[in-house]
């Protein structure tokens, strides 16, 4: 009984999480599962190898 129990409380952790996931996505602080990933190539490169150089020689 113990189990069925641990799997509905389970099930309902991941029930809530989605849907405050879904809410976030829909804020637009996450994207979760209806925009997708955002393409790597079209957004802007932080430069990060630019940063880490040593220019003072």
């Amino acid at each position: 009984m113990e189990i069925v129990i641990a799997l509905i409380f389970a099930g309902a952790v991941l029930f809530g999480a989605d849907r405050i996931l879904l809410w976030m996505e829909k804020r637009g602080h996450v994207n979760w599962r209806r925009k997708g990933r955002k393409k790597l190539s079209q957004e802007p490169s932080a430069g990060l190898d630019a940063m880490l150089t040593d220019t003072h020689k």
